[in-house]
């Protein structure tokens, strides 16, 4: 059984910072990238950064590139997300998920096998 937990949303005002964290745990688990995403209220889930464990190469969408920084940790399957100047249109629930496959890109859901419960965010005007 592979668990994904996530940490660290709240209520902040616009312009300010948040720090998410995740893990991933799981006997001989063992991924190939970790990512984020986020969901609001009536819309679909959409990508927000990953990271590849190969040559930790980092991946950002357009809407969070510059602002947000996903990095790891020295423990295994652990990552963290930096948000700074966060956006009132940057409130949702805010998934941690692992991956499993080799990929040129992480940036779809289909590309992780594992989701954690979800973090809200919300940021205020």
């Amino acid at each position: 059984q592979v668990q994904v937990v996530e940490s660290g949303g709240g209520l902040v005002q616009a312009g300010g910072s948040l720090r998410l964290s995740c893990a991933a745990s799981g006997r001989t688990f063992s991924s190939t990238a970790m990512g984020w995403f986020r969901q609001a209220p009536g819309r679909e889930r959409e990508f927000v950064a990953a990271i590849r464990w190969s040559g930790y190469r980092t991946y950002y969408s357009d809407s969070t590139i510059g602002r947000f920084a996903i990095s790891r940790d020295n423990a295994p399957n652990t990552v963290y997300l930096q948000m700074n100047s966060l956006k009132p249109e940057d409130t949702a629930v805010y998934y941690c998920a692992a991956s499993l496959y080799y990929s040129s890109t992480y940036t779809s859901t289909g590309n992780y096998n594992y989701w954690g419960q979800g973090t809200q965010v919300t940021v205020s005007s």
